[in-house]
């Protein structure tokens, strides 16, 4: 079991992809899937430049890792991501057999781990292992930020 300061360690990882995401005018979520205490992929938020709704974080990552590793099943991975997922990211994450997921903020309007609905406390075929508020000030905080700039705008 990871210790606090080591999912501390890859979630600002994430927030680096969050970064990037702001900077690309793209809602700043990020997301950083690991092996054994090694980063096999990154993604952000992307749907605004490839009009995709599909474009999440947890996607990209998901679809980078799978290529990685030439294989759907991604056990034994665990996902960083800096918001909650929503529910078709989480979906996602519990067809790819990502054994545990990390988030800084929770997601009030559209979090599935919890928040509006927990999709991982149904009975599908798998269930990850949920660590909430890595980080959670600024996972927020970049969201806040982003959001603020866009009103003045």
């Amino acid at each position: 079991m990871k210790t606090i300061k080591q999912h501390e360690s890859f979630m600002l990882l994430a927030l680096k992809q969050a970064v990037i995401a702001g900077q690309e005018n793209e809602v700043p979520i990020g997301a950083v899937i690991t092996r054994d205490d090694e980063v096999i992929a990154v993604g952000h938020n992307n749907r605004e430049a490839s009009q995709n709704a599909l474009m999440h974080a947890e996607i990209d990552a998901i679809n980078e890792a799978c290529k990685k590793l030439k294989s759907w099943r991604l056990s034994g991975c665990t996902i960083y991501v800096t918001l909650e997922p929503c529910p078709m990211c989480a979906g996602a994450i519990i067809n790819s057999r990502i054994d545990t997921v990390v988030f800084g903020a929770t997601d009030l309007k559209a979090g599935a781990c919890g928040s509006v609905i927990d999709l991982f406390a149904c009975p599908f075929n798998h269930r990850p292992t949920v660590v909430k508020n890595i980080l959670n000030t600024q996972c927020i905080n970049i969201l806040k930020e982003f959001f603020t700039k866009l009103r003045i705008k």
